[in-house]
């Protein structure tokens, strides 16, 4: 978010479930779903209309959403190696992953 433009704070949304940010006129909802106990309370919680609006949605925990989420452009898994350091991999399910990625730094 911080190389979108996103200024201040940005911290967890694990108890609030949803922390919304703006970069210029972009607006960026992150989600994490961790707390969930059945894909329902996404629903619930009248997350279809964040997500059906304009703007970059970035969700923690979406196994904990399941069937519930759109299909994501962009699918970011960081794995932590014995060495404590972290591999990163992406992977595009949409023509627009797909320009994402390629937009990627080769060092990624």
């Amino acid at each position: 978010m911080r190389a979108l433009g996103v200024e201040g704070r940005i911290k967890s949304p694990t108890y609030a479930v949803v922390e919304p940010h703006e970069a210029g006129d972009l607006a960026i909802w992150h989600f994490d779903f961790y707390r969930f106990n059945d894909p329902q309370e996404w629903e619930d919680a009248g997350f279809r209309d964040l997500f059906a609006s304009q703007g970059l949605k970035l969700v923690e925990w979406p196994s904990q959403a399941a069937g519930m989420l759109p299909t994501p452009d962009l699918t970011i898994a960081i794995e932590l190696t014995a060495q404590d350091t972290r591999k990163v991999y992406f992977s595009a399910a949409t023509d627009a992953g797909s320009t994402l990625m390629k937009a990627l730094p080769h060092a990624l």
